[in-house]
């Protein structure tokens, strides 16, 4: 009786028929050159549809992430009564009704200090910015400075998290996963979504990178974001193993697929079809990466632009160059983290050391 009713429910569809949760989702991954031919431009991989539903003007997005936290008050924001008060306590009106973290607690009786370096006006905006930062004070009028924001999170893992993903507890999409799932990207040998890490060295306040910083969330996981190392090979397995062509990689893979496909249809667990793609993908970059980190092609007078670093592999100013050229093959969103901005005690010193490391790149890449 069952197999002869003619009303079936949704679950009942997808596990009955040849067309599997798991398929469906498979199906639409492959089908990427279709949705690119509709695409007026020819240069759209994955995504939906339908979006965006608005013309955009931004195309790409390069997110400079300092993880850690610099300081405003020493960078952007003066504050012309931190001199005045320099060396006197923190007033306790200042403090009442505000929670601090547990690691600093409270800090009511401490001195206030005033800006180490001196802060000028710049551009025809009139900007405040230090003088730690000489080259992002000349880009000045390039720059929003949104001095408006706040949080209720008070320790640095929920609150990146918060920033990126919208939520403090992980478990989230990321920003740059949900445009890489709504958006897909421009390209087809690279993936919509690339984080970069980097941390200067001899700092002593480093900040741990969690992976849920880029992660999908509920999103199926090949729309987290592919972290690219800061030595060797850019991305884990490019390189083939020794005796290992790469035509005997292709033909390696093409079998691990429909090995993956039978799966597929058994099971229909949309991430058999994630790991399908990702393989795919793999493969793609092995041609596609080391033509992004060949440098040669970058003019000289570019690269001086970006600081002495910017050929060491890893540092924040060789990922500022990356994240331009990654943008320009079409990645959809690049997130480029600098670590070592947690100062407390050691900000008189190694604050310098940071604002060394990113004020050049920054700029050069805007």
């Amino acid at each position: 009786m069952r197999e002869n009713r003619l009303l079936v429910t949704r679950r009942e569809f997808f596990g009955r028929s040849a067309c599997g949760l798991g398929t469906a989702a498979l199906s639409w991954l492959l089908s990427r050159d279709g949705l690119a031919a509709e695409d007026p431009a020819g240069r759209r991989f994955g995504g939906l549809p339908d979006l965006p539903h608005f013309p955009a003007r931004a195309k790409h997005v390069i997110y400079l992430f300092q993880n850690g936290g610099p300081t405003h008050v020493e960078l952007f924001d003066y504050k012309p009564a931190l001199k005045q008060m320099h060396g006197k306590p923190v007033p306790d009106e200042y403090l009442a009704g505000k929670r601090f973290s547990t690691m600093t607690g409270n800090p009511s009786g401490k001195l206030l200090l005033e800006p180490i370096e001196p802060f000028q006006r710049h551009g025809q905006s009139g900007a405040w910015v230090s003088a730690f930062l000489p080259h992002l004070a000349s880009v000045a009028d390039d720059l929003c400075f949104i001095k408006s924001m706040r949080t209720d999170a008070v320790n640095h893992a929920p609150a990146i998290s918060l920033l990126l993903s919208g939520a403090q507890l992980p478990g989230r999409p990321t920003a740059g996963a949900w445009l890489a799932y709504g958006l897909g990207g421009e390209t087809d040998q690279l993936p919509a979504f690339v984080v970069m890490t980097s941390v200067s060295k001899g700092t002593t306040c480093g900040q741990i990178f969690y992976d849920f910083y880029w992660g999908s969330g509920f999103l199926p996981s090949r729309f987290q974001g592919v972290k690219f190392r800061g030595g060797g090979d850019p991305v884990l397995y490019l390189s083939n193993p020794d005796g290992m062509s790469r035509e005997m990689r292709r033909g390696l893979l093409d079998d691990i697929a429909r090995l993956n496909e039978l799966k597929l249809r058994d099971f229909g667990d949309p991430e058999i079809a994630t790991r399908i793609a990702q393989y795919e993908m793999g493969f793609k970059m092995q041609a596609s990466v080391p033509e992004l980190t060949d440098l040669a092609d970058e003019p000289a007078e570019v690269l001086e632009l970006y600081g002495p670093q910017v050929k060491e592999q890893g540092t924040y100013a060789y990922n500022c160059l990356m994240a331009r050229r990654l943008v320009e093959r079409g990645v959809r969103f690049v997130q480029v983290m600098h670590a070592g901005w947690d100062q407390h005690s050691s900000l008189t010193t190694e604050l310098y050391t940071q604002c060394r490391d990113t004020d050049q790149p920054s700029a050069a890449l805007v």
